[in-house]
């Protein structure tokens, strides 16, 4: 099974992992050369920041891609303005100025997208979800919803329970990863 095959390369990935302000972030080198790095609530272990990145055709490294949460603060990098952002929970497009009513919001089986549209044909974007991708799991339109405030438009997908398992996987062998400190690091493999 997919999912399976996702927390295997995640073990087969070399970690180096460390506590810094309230938050445990994990850095993930798989031997194809990839890169991600993640940061958990070290409360809640719930998923903050991941990010991806990859290494050019000539081995430089590339920039870092934001799969959920937020770019980092003004000043600590600058990704450029995004319009559409995954964060822990949802998605989130801004600057959308038509009322709620005006939005259809769906699951396009064939192409393995959720669909953004407005019934004026203003607006129409399609994103994947990525987790889902990963796990090779479908999608259903009933774990799909959206609210709008604020000229945001707010889309929520309820993770799967085959997700929240591999999540919870995910966590147990995180704790077998030991931690340091933010004055150092440790690596684990």
């Amino acid at each position: 099974m997919a999912v399976t095959g996702w927390l295997e390369s995640l073990r087969a990935a070399e970690k180096t992992a460390l506590l810094q302000d309230g938050r445990r972030k994990v850095h993930y080198l798989f031997p194809d050369g990839k890169e991600m790095a993640e940061e958990y609530d070290e409360k809640t272990s719930e998923l903050l920041v991941r990010k991806w990145r990859v290494k050019s055709a000539l081995g430089a490294l590339g920039q870092w891609r934001i799969e959920v949460g937020e770019p980092a603060p003004h000043g600590a990098g600058d990704l450029g303005p995004e319009l559409i952002k995954e964060s822990n929970a949802n998605w989130r497009i801004r600057n959308l100025p038509y009322p709620k009513e005006v939005y259809s919001v769906c699951v396009d089986q064939k192409e393995r997208c959720v669909v953004v549209r407005t019934t004026n044909k203003k607006y129409y974007k399609k994103f994947s979800i990525t987790d889902l991708d990963r796990y090779q799991l479908p999608l259903d339109d009933s774990l799909l919803s959206f609210a709008y405030a604020n000229c945001t438009l707010i889309i929520s997908y309820q993770k799967p329970k085959e997700v929240l398992a591999a999540e919870s996987e995910l966590q147990k062998e995180l704790k077998k990863v030991k931690m340091a400190h933010s004055d150092g690091d440790c690596k684990t493999q």
